[in-house]
């Protein structure tokens, strides 16, 4: 692989995984973050020891100069942009939706779905043939919360990523003449610092015993789905959403 890779959420998680292995594909990595700059330059650091090309950029994805200025960035210190990851995502506190605010609510949906909306859009502008782009490829990170509906938890949070999943398929479909492709993966339970930050920090343990596989899946088994799917072994893949989620 070649070119840029942009990682929305890249600090940590799926996103810090991903970036990792990104870079070990051989992708120039943008790893963006939002308010973690240690987290942010920690991922940078471990690229560049092995080898690897990157950089931080923080930008609220959910404003529309901060996408723009995170893409330019990109694409000014490390090259054309070949690829986009869109991981940032957020969930309000553990709730019903009928005790969840208003601010929550509006937050998990700018960030989640305008977010993820807005930096493909940009990444289409510079990528697609028609645009004068050498084509590339898109990676919407969603949730199996799109398919089970996330009550008595996140149901804004499982709305927005029902949403990602449509974006997915209709964006596909609009651009695979662009010379690029659009796919999806679906993680299920995952071990990562998302749960206790929204307040469920026994939700792995309590979960993963209604999982088929028996556990929790880790953020680098998606990350090698999500390097798949951005590589010319997935030429002829674009509009799939692949479930990560231990067979729930």
């Amino acid at each position: 692989m070649s070119g840029t890779l942009v990682i929305t959420g890249g600090s940590r998680g799926i996103g810090a995984a991903t970036s990792l292995a990104g870079a070990a594909a051989g992708y120039a990595v943008c790893v963006n973050y939002q308010g973690r700059q240690d987290r942010a330059n920690a991922v940078v650091a471990e690229i560049e020891k092995s080898g690897g090309k990157a950089l931080a950029v923080q930008a609220d994805v959910g404003r529309a100069e901060d996408v723009e200025r995170l893409f330019q960035t990109a694409q000014d210190e490390l090259g054309p942009i070949t690829g986009l990851v869109n991981n940032a995502g957020i969930t309000g506190p553990r709730s019903r939706l009928d005790e969840t605010g208003p601010t929550d609510i509006a937050r998990t949906v700018e960030v989640n779905m305008t977010g993820a909306l807005m930096c493909a859009a940009e990444a289409v502008r510079r990528m697609s043939t028609r645009h004068g782009g050498r084509g590339g490829t898109i990676v919407n990170v969603s949730s199996a919360a799109a398919r089970i509906g996330g009550a008595n938890e996140w149901v804004d949070y499982a709305a927005t990523k029902g949403g990602l999943d449509s974006m997915t398929v209709g964006l596909a479909i609009e651009v695979a003449g662009d010379g690029i492709r659009v796919n999806g993966v679906r993680p299920g339970l995952i071990d990562t610092e998302i749960h206790a930050a929204a307040g469920a920090v026994d939700r792995l343990e309590t979960i993963a015993p209604s999982i088929p596989m028996q556990r929790a899946g880790t953020a680098s088994e998606v990350a090698e789905t999500i390097i798949w799917l951005l590589s010319d072994k997935a030429s002829y893949v674009s509009g799939a959403i692949v479930d990560v989620a231990g067979g729930r």
